[in-house]
């Protein structure tokens, strides 16, 4: 019987040795790293394009060194940028430097900040030269193909219509909010974080101030220097941000002035609660990376803290040790669960001493600077010493800047 209802489309179906969900610093990384190696990638990202404010934009030494080592580094610097080596901020009244990075032996001794988007496309457009690696834009993953309990491929939506992609491997890269992990069944840990962020902008007139952070009771705030602009992150209490909405936008403008009296001049700007963005924030971590056919990474695998800034560092960790254990395995057909299970061996010491770091950065700093009250904050011992003994500063800048273990890129040989 003819209903006049139209007739769903079939979905396309097309086949590949390895569908990368989410083209975030992990997938665009691993996609540049499979296309090299020679491997058939497809890349799946649901937007139109990578352009997405208040995603991390701190580009690290360890990141750095792996665009060095695949040859991309003098072109990368050219998108601009701005540049820090010593991370310095107000607790209380009292200033201090906890890192310092040209003390340390990194190649490249500074953390660039740079719009993630501009990362990004920079991946993609070096990309372009690897004809075994396809980036689909408008390709939003919305569940997984199954064959026994193995993963089989990945069914998406596009501008074309619903598309089943078929891999001996797909990769989960498609961050905290990941809808491949519930798909999968992979049961999540989460560790929990006291706070949330509010992102928000400030131009920027002819002011400078090499300041990162500025603590006081029962506030704290991240001031990004971006050339025109200021890059804001106000950390409030979790769960409190309905309590600040309803105190008004002129009482956070003025808290905002108080804590970074440099913005004052310029804190109108934020005209409108539009203007200011709610990033939740989660520290958690998958029990089990893998299902047959199926490998998650990056924040899909472990969401970090903000804490450092080094969740774009470590994503790109992951990615560059995956295709450093599963590339050659890849190009001959489909790799067990051993073999993608080798992957979380590999990056799972360095992930839980991550977090286990911003673990001890909330509780014992940014708890006791969001803790309501009006005694002055002073700062524990660890941190005075830190801020005293320069060549602690290098220990400090080593391990949030070049990380717990580096990986290094392979020859795309395979």
């Amino acid at each position: 019987m003819d209903t006049g209802e139209p007739i769903p489309k079939p979905p396309r179906v097309l086949t590949t040795r390895c569908c990368i969900v989410g083209g975030g610093p992990a997938g665009m990384m691993l996609g540049y790293l499979l296309g090299r190696a020679g491997i058939e990638t497809v890349v799946l990202e649901k937007h139109a394009d990578f352009f997405r404010d208040f995603r991390g934009d701190t580009v690290h030494p360890s990141t750095l060194q792996v665009m060095d080592e695949l040859g991309l580094i003098d072109d990368f610097l050219k998108i601009p940028h701005d540049r820090i080596q010593k991370m310095e901020g107000y607790f209380g009244d009292t200033k201090l430097r906890i890192a310092d990075i040209s003390r340390t032996n990194a190649k490249y001794p500074f953390i660039a900040f740079m719009p993630q988007w501009d990362f990004l496309n920079f991946l993609r457009d070096k990309a372009q030269r690897y004809p075994h690696l396809k980036v689909m834009m408008n390709a939003e993953a919305t569940g997984l193909m199954w064959s026994g309990d193995a993963v089989v491929g990945v069914q998406a939506v596009t501008r074309e219509g619903p598309v089943d992609i078929r891999a001996d491997l797909t990769v989960a890269c498609d961050g905290r909010h990941s809808i491949v992990r519930p798909a999968a069944r992979l049961e999540v840990e989460d560790i929990g974080a006291p706070m949330d962020v509010l992102w928000f902008r400030v131009p920027k007139g002819t002011e400078t101030d090499s300041l990162f952070a500025r603590l006081e009771p029962g506030k704290m705030m991240v001031t990004i220097d971006r050339g025109d602009y200021w890059q804001c992150a106000f950390v409030i209490a979790k769960g409190h941000y309905d309590e600040i909405k309803s105190r008004g936008l002129d009482a956070f403008r003025a808290d905002v002035s108080r804590l970074a009296p440099i913005l004052r001049s310029h804190i109108g700007d934020v005209k409108s609660w539009d203007d200011i963005k709610l990033l939740t924030v989660a520290i958690n971590r998958l029990k089990r990376w893998t299902r047959p056919g199926l490998l998650c990474i990056g924040d899909a695998a472990h969401a970090m803290s903000p804490v450092g800034g080094v969740g774009v560092n470590i994503a790109i960790q992951d990615a560059v040790a995956t295709a450093n254990l599963l590339a050659a395995k890849l190009a001959k057909g489909p790799v067990s669960e051993d073999d993608l299970d080798a992957v979380r061996k590999r990056r799972e010491f360095p992930m839980r001493m991550t977090q286990g770091m911003q673990v001890v950065m909330q509780n014992n700093i940014i708890s006791r600077a969001l803790s309501p009250g009006n005694q002055p904050l002073t700062p524990p011992l660890p941190m005075r010493l830190i801020s005293a003994v320069p060549w602690l500063q290098g220990l400090t800048a080593r391990f949030l800047a070049i990380g717990v273990r580096p990986e290094h890129v392979q020859s795309p040989e395979v």
